[in-house]
């Protein structure tokens, strides 16, 4: 996954963990290759 993004492991390990916020542009592009909306994916928790 991290390859197909451009981004290190470390990086997908981070946001799995809540430890890193990813950047719209980043977020969409998981998003789109999970096959999934951005909201289902990431949400705020209240």
């Amino acid at each position: 996954m991290a390859k197909e993004l451009g981004v290190s492991r470390q990086t997908i390990i981070a946001i799995e963990n809540d430890k890193y916020n990813p950047t719209l542009e980043l977020a969409m592009k998981i998003a789109k290759l999970l096959k999934l909306h951005v909201d289902e994916v990431f949400f705020m928790d209240d």
